[in-house]
């Protein structure tokens, strides 16, 4: 401002008076805070009734009273304005009484000074602020409802409506404020509980506590209130769950992990730290086969478990705090043993015939077969199974018992025994099998033809030969075995030229021998053979024609322990065929020797005689020809 130059003035003393009145005259004039530079406040010139043209001539100016210059005058016009904007907290800190900027308006020529008193009236330009951003507060989960706690209150510069009206709290079904009033007209928040607390429903609570004053348009400021609830003892241990069901694979390692435990408390520090133990539930022989680490829940193996031995173990456990007054939980374990595959499936051979006939009908049993295997599932599922390529099969009876069973027919000429094998395999992964070789022989039955090596033989002989000699040894091959097998040649009877075989060639029954005749029988007999019976047929052959032809046939007799032929043989003279008159014992007689003639009824006769040999058969030795059946096997034979 420029510097003030003094003069003298001589004063009289109604002009002093005047100017008195006029120093002590005060204008007054309210404005809000916060206008911005250039706003005009108030026309001096008008409201101090002043000439405007002289306002510059009379060096008009302000005089700013312990202030800024917050205001000026425009010399042209008069006006008041604002030069710099005005803060009412600014300048007038205190709420309590009004806030008042002094002016003096000086003029010079003549001299003359006006007062101005300026209000500065407050603006709601300052929202709510509370001292702290967040209040927390610890609260016991057992404090009752009802509780009150305090809250650190919020401060507004502004003063009147536009300070703090109320406060308001974010929802909650737990806590809610109630307003209260200083002393000093300030406004504070307590915080209520309404609902009591659980710390492990929820273990802290966050509020927003709202701080409003009552402006147009309001403000407001916010704090966070964070409620911390402290832990008491007031819940067990609980596990995951009630029942655990587990399998464990037998031969597991000792010390390998079955169960990992995890009993959970709800409750803070000691409270929540847990042990496990088994309860007197739990019997010595699960405690025997399992541990449980008391401190992380680990059940493990402790003993070698075998699945067939024991495959179920129930067991009982307690988690309990180490809390003031400790709680516990409880959940019970049921462990069941899985099956491995280590035990081989047993195979056990009830009954086996043999030998049995070659003939054996089809569906006939042979063997009755059991199979077995310790193990469970896929591992103690068997299946049974014989070699290929064989004339039997598997037939399931019940359960597990197997019947081999004759499917195809059997000739023991093809193959004379069987080696069956049993193989057992279970259904494990990797499998095991296990197998038992039995051996079947097969008995021979008369079911094969006698076969001579040809079928048709051509025999060379020089006439005139000699009676008896050999003409070809015949032998012909069964391959059926024993009795079976031994064989008897005869000659089929054909006629020839009026001749029968017999009268021209004579075999050997047991060799096959071809010869020319030499009337010489052997019969063989049966002890104990009905009187009566027919022994043979003998035929002798005369080349004469008509009387000299016809044979008379009859038995040259000789005496044999005072007995003669005639009581023990007749032959039919006309036919020539051999009776026995008695029956026969081996163990008495084993052979007769006699002749036979046979005559014919020419002039002079003429005779021919065939010597007979009767053996007396026994069982034990002429069992064999008396039961055998053999095949008549007929042949050609032709001479040259």
């Amino acid at each position: 401002m420029p510097t003030k130059m003094r003069q003298r003035y001589v004063w009289n003393p109604i002009l002093l008076f005047a100017l008195w009145q006029l120093s002590n005259a005060v204008t007054h004039y309210s404005i809000s805070e916060e206008l911005k530079e250039g706003s005009v406040v108030a026309n001096l010139a008008a409201d101090l009734d002043l000439d405007v043209q002289t306002l510059s001539e009379r060096k008009m100016r302000l005089d700013i009273v312990a202030n800024k210059k917050y205001f000026d005058v425009n010399k042209e016009t008069g006006e008041l304005y604002i030069v710099e904007k005005i803060d009412r907290e600014h300048i007038c800190p205190s709420k309590t009484t009004p806030c008042y900027l002094k002016l003096e308006v000086i003029l010079e020529n003549p001299l003359r000074m006006f007062n101005i008193e300026l209000e500065i009236l407050d603006i709601n330009d300052n929202a709510p602020q509370f001292r702290r951003d967040a209040i927390h507060l610890d609260i016991a989960e057992s404090t009752s409802a009802g509780e009150r706690f305090s809250l650190s209150n919020a401060v507004d510069p502004d003063i009147g409506t536009n300070t703090v009206k109320t406060y308001y709290l974010s929802e909650s079904e737990h806590f809610n404020i109630e307003v209260q009033t200083g002393r000093d007209g300030s406004k504070f928040a307590e915080l209520i509980l309404k609902k009591a607390l659980d710390r492990e429903k929820q273990a802290v609570h966050h509020l927003v506590l709202s701080a409003v004053d009552g402006g147009t348009p309001t403000r407001s400021g916010t704090a966070s209130v964070i409620v911390h609830v402290l832990d008491i003892n007031d819940n067990a241990p609980t596990f995951d769950r009630e029942e655990y069901n587990i399998k464990v694979m037998e031969n597991s390692p000792i010390g390998s992990l079955v169960l990992q435990m995890n009993a959970t408390d709800s409750d803070e520090g000691s409270n929540a730290d847990v042990t496990y133990s088994y309860s007197l539930y739990t019997s010595e022989k699960t405690q025997e086969m399992f541990n449980i680490n008391p401190s992380n829940g680990e059940l493990t193996v402790k003993g070698m478990l075998n699945y067939e031995d024991f495959r179920i173990y129930d067991m009982e456990i307690i988690a309990m705090d180490k809390g003031a007054n400790a709680l516990s939980g409880q959940c019970k374990i049921r462990i069941l043993v899985d099956d491995m595959n280590d035990n081989h499936p047993e195979i056990s051979i009830k009954s086996f015939q043999s030998p049995i006939k070659e003939n054996a009908e089809l569906g006939t049993v042979i063997a009755v077969v059991s199979i077995s295997d310790k193990d469970s599932g896929e591992n103690g599922q068997i299946d049974l199974t014989i070699s290929d390529n064989l004339p039997f099969k598997l037939k399931e009876s019940s359960g597990n018992f197997f019947e081999l069973v004759v499917s195809e027919s059997l000739d023991r000429e093809k193959a004379p025994e069987y080696e069956i094998t049993f193989t057992v395999r279970d259904r494990g992964s990797p499998p095991l099998s296990d197998n038992e070789t039995m051996t079947l022989e097969l008995l021979d039955v008369n079911d094969n033809v006698p076969q001579f090596p040809q079928s048709f033989y051509t025999i060379r002989v020089m006439e005139n030969n000699a009676p008896g000699a050999l003409l070809e040894s015949l032998s012909a091959y069964d391959p059926d075995l024993h009795e079976n097998q031994y064989l008897v040649y005869f000659i089929i009877e054909r006629e020839i030229a009026n001749t029968s075989m017999s009268m021209l060639f004579s075999i050997s029954p047991e060799n096959g021998k071809l010869y020319f005749p030499q009337s010489f029988y052997t019969i063989r007999v049966m002890e104990n053979n009905a009187p009566g019976a027919l022994l043979e047929s003998l035929t002798a052959y005369d080349p004469d024609l008509h009387e000299n032809q016809y044979l008379v046939y009859f038995i040259i007799e000789r005496e044999i322990a005072n007995t003669s032929m005639s009581m023990l043989f007749s032959i039919s003279p006309e036919n020539g065929k051999l009776y026995a008159l008695k029956t026969f014992d081996h163990e008495i007689e084993k052979e007769f020797l006699f002749h036979i003639e046979a005559r014919d009824s020419g002039v002079p006769p003429l005779s021919s005689n065939v010597t007979r040999t009767e053996n007396i058969w026994t069982e034990s030795t002429g069992n064999i020809f008396a039961r055998q059946k053999p095949q008549r096997v007929s042949y050609d034979w032709k001479l040259l």
